[in-house]
């Protein structure tokens, strides 16, 4: 893992989390003109003008258009959601240990915690 990010990375960190700002921004009024669009009570004259004033908001105002990357890398793809970093980041740093409450599991070590102290290798000095 660097410890730097690329530029591209992070310029596609920096794009994302200016999408999330105008998704926020622009979430209440999407609502409402969605709720208004799909309302088959409203004559169909003012469905269309909250059609049209749906389609004239900004195109990244959108929740669809927003991706969860990864901090350390940019990685769109099989990020943990609650640490926001990748899988692949995620297992080095789980291994080293910065993650708090995170430690690696295989059976080996499982076995060794069970085993009674008179089974195991003596230390070596």
């Amino acid at each position: 893992m660097r410890g730097k990010l690329s530029k591209m990375s992070e310029k596609r960190n920096i794009r994302d989390h200016k999408r999330r700002l105008l998704a926020a921004k622009y979430e209440l009024r999407r609502k409402l003109y969605k709720a208004f669009c799909k309302d088959p009570d409203l004559p169909s004259d003012m469905r269309d003008k909250h059609r049209y004033k749906l389609s004239k908001l900004p195109r990244n105002s959108s929740f669809a258009r927003v991706r969860n990357r990864c901090i350390f890398t940019g990685r769109p793809r099989s990020v943990y959601e609650f640490f926001r970093i990748s899988r692949i980041v995620f297992r080095g740093l789980a291994s080293r240990g910065p993650l708090m409450g995170i430690k690696k599991s295989s059976w080996k070590s499982f076995q060794m915690i069970w085993t009674p102290r008179d089974e195991r290798e003596p230390p070596i000095a």
